[in-house]
């Protein structure tokens, strides 16, 4: 008996539209855009689908006039496109805005490319990709970052002191979060955009360079990057088993989990 096919569930996931982080952006805004016009970009590249005036006037809570304003110096800039929506009835349709992708580089092409092909040979060959990537990742990390040990701990406890990341003020709970702090630093580098909370135990990854890849691999891939972020944890001396990766896991970002085993253990 022929088994029914089922379509596969894409309401989360990889494949979910607007799931999981934006591509890497190469290059900041330039320093002459101002505060307001960035938060309008900013805005607009957070949407899956292009949005009208309105739309894009309630969510930045700016005035429509002082919006269009906006909108035509950064479609002057070439980081806006603008056409119209589909006529549906009278009046003349609305116009939908959208921010344009930077286009990347031929060097960072390559390097996505690579990258693309790594992921697919390891998924196609491996007897465990995720595990095999999480160990090429916890070497990439440890590369990253030096390969040097940190002189400041033992390896069983780090942190005591007041610290802030982001603006934000950290206390010293006896979870290591200095070492979290660090390894945030290192996927900002890296172009994720990192996004935390009070403790920076709870890491919201906003950016992918590798977003692509990560879409047709996410075994392979997304075990590379938890695999750095260990690798860093490992040589700074740090605890770095309890770090998780809840890839592609919610709207816009993919979300890092650093609470460690001394930190849950604290607040038990």
């Amino acid at each position: 008996m022929e088994k029914k096919r089922t379509t596969p569930d894409v309401s989360t996931g990889p494949e979910a539209p607007g799931w999981g982080p934006l591509p890497a952006v190469p290059d900041a805004p330039p320093p002459l855009l101002s505060g307001a016009r960035r938060t309008v970009l900013e805005t607009l590249e957070s949407y899956a689908a292009p949005v009208t005036l309105a739309e894009l006037g309630e969510a930045t809570a700016l005035h429509v006039n002082t919006l269009r304003e906006h909108l035509d110096g950064l479609e002057g800039d070439g980081r806006v496109r603008r056409r119209r929506a589909v006529p549906s009835g009278r009046g003349r349709p609305a116009w939908l805005y959208e921010a344009v992708v930077a286009t990347p580089g031929r060097r960072a092409m390559e390097h996505a490319g690579l990258a693309t092909a790594l992921a697919a040979a390891i998924h196609r060959t491996s007897a465990d990709p995720r595990a095999d990537a999480i160990e090429a990742g916890v070497a990439w990390g440890r590369e990253l970052v030096g390969g040097t040990t940190d002189d400041t701990t033992d390896g069983t406890t780090a942190g005591t002191t007041d610290d802030s990341v982001g603006g934000v003020r950290v206390g010293g709970d006896g979870g290591d979060p200095e070492g979290r702090r660090r390894v945030v630093a290192l996927l900002d580098e890296l172009g994720f955009a990192p996004e935390i909370d009070s403790t920076v135990s709870d890491v919201r990854l906003t950016r992918c360079p590798l977003l692509d890849a990560a879409r047709r691999y996410p075994d392979v891939v997304c075990g590379v990057h938890l695999g750095i972020v260990r690798g860093a944890l490992q040589t700074w001396g740090r605890p770095a088993e309890g770090a998780e990766l809840l890839a592609f896991s919610e709207p816009g970002a993919c979300r890092l989990r650093l609470a460690s085993a001394s930190l849950e253990g604290s607040a038990s």
